[in-house]
């Protein structure tokens, strides 16, 4: 699950990571009484939606005045904002944080995320700062410094503070070297305790001068893994439906695993690893699948009929594949659930279905006797191509 900037640095508050003063408005009026709230002649003025690069796409502004800022958010609140994350489309700003401006001297990246490969958390870090972590593992890989924590340890103090000396090589900056040793520290339980997927801050910044020299999270982006959202009911309440796919949500609401794509076979499957063998073969068959849509082992007949809907709802589906393996969801109850989603929805596309397993020759013969226009399939490779020829014929 994402959250906006905003939520993320109150959530980073809370762990004692350093943020410059600042607060979400929704209406000009009110970014205009968040600036007066601030001690700060400049503000800054950032459009909150679950999106990077929004000032490369107008999101992101410099104010010199109160005024300004009223005037700025005045141009921004509402807008569609379009950045190289959203897509044409773009995404409609409701929110604006109104922070502090600070004069920047140094700007870093620091990341903790999980490596699947070694199963551990993983900091990174680099002196390119403000810059796409991508571009700079491209054109400066030796400026990224990687350390991994061991799960049963934890971080230690020498960890985050030799992580520290290798991010601020400056010698000018070493000063600053407990400050960020206790930051990382912060960052680390943080992610640990909100069980987070992702904390990044870009940038990561020295700012102010001489005495007032401070090391700040300028932008922060926090990512949490949807399966322990049950333990963390406030960051739960965080999620913002107008920034989800409508679809996608409707799903995870009724307890489905769903993922809009670009392609045009819907794809019902049981079983994460499944469902991506099948939008595999699809695509080696020449086609391209529509969705990830996995109902899980256990899904009830209701589940079933509410995952075709979610389907059928794509405009862009001109075929549907279903593919079930029954083990623990058994085949007539895959079965029962395509025939009741047939009669509450429009059934305009063929559809072929695979069945294999547990009680296959009920879920067959349920499907036979519904007068349902569709094919079964043998097999997956056979399916697949069914499916790929239905779709290209529609």
């Amino acid at each position: 699950m994402n959250i906006h900037e905003f939520q993320a640095k109150t959530i980073l508050e809370s762990y004692a990571v350093n943020t410059l003063p600042g607060e979400v408005a929704e209406t000009p009026e009110e970014a205009v009484n968040v600036a007066k709230s601030i001690d700060s002649p400049k503000f800054v003025v950032k459009a909150q939606i679950h999106a990077g690069g929004r000032g490369k796409g107008g999101g992101v502004k410099l104010a010199q005045s109160v005024a300004e800022v009223k005037q700025i958010a005045e141009n921004i609140l509402g807008m569609q904002l379009i950045t190289p994350q959203t897509g044409p489309e773009g995404k409609q700003v409701r929110k604006v944080l109104i922070v502090q401006a600070a004069e920047i001297q140094k700007e870093f990246y620091l990341a903790i995320l999980l490596d699947r490969e070694t199963s551990q958390l993983t900091l990174i870090g680099s002196e390119e700062g403000g810059m796409d972590i991508e571009e700079v593992a491209e054109k400066f890989p030796e400026k990224i410094v990687r350390t991994q924590i061991d799960p049963a340890f934890g971080i230690t103090d020498f960890q985050a503070r030799d992580f520290a000396y290798k991010l601020i090589t400056d010698t000018n900056y070493r000063q600053l070297i407990p400050n960020a040793t206790e930051l990382i520290i912060c960052l680390y339980n943080a992610f640990v305790e909100c069980d987070c997927s992702l904390i990044e801050i870009n940038p990561l910044a020295i700012v102010g001068e001489g005495e007032d020299i401070e090391i700040v999270a300028l932008d922060s982006k926090v990512n949490f893994d949807d399966n322990s959202l049950w333990r963390q009911p406030e960051i739960a309440e965080m999620r913002d439906p107008h920034e989800e796919n409508p679809s996608e949500l409707e799903a995870s609401e009724s307890g489905l695993s769903y993922i809009r794509l670009d392609g045009n076979i819907g794809c019902m499957v049981n079983g994460a690893g499944l469902a991506m063998a099948t939008m595999d073969i699809i695509k080696q068959k020449g086609g391209e699948p529509a969705n990830f849509l996995d109902v899980g082992g256990g899904a009830s007949v209701e589940a079933v009929a509410h995952a075709f809907r979610l389907i059928l709802a794509d405009e862009n589906v001109k075929a549907v594949l279903v593919n079930i393996f029954g083990g623990i969801m058994k085949c007539d109850t895959i079965a029962t659930g395509i025939v009741e989603a047939a009669k509450k929805v429009k059934l305009n596309v063929p559809l072929v279905v695979r069945l294999e397993g547990t009680n296959v020759e009920l879920g067959k013969q349920i499907i036979a006797e519904s007068d349902l226009n569709l094919q079964l399939a043998e097999g997956l490779s056979e399916a697949a191509e069914l499916a790929v020829n239905a779709a290209n014929i529609a």
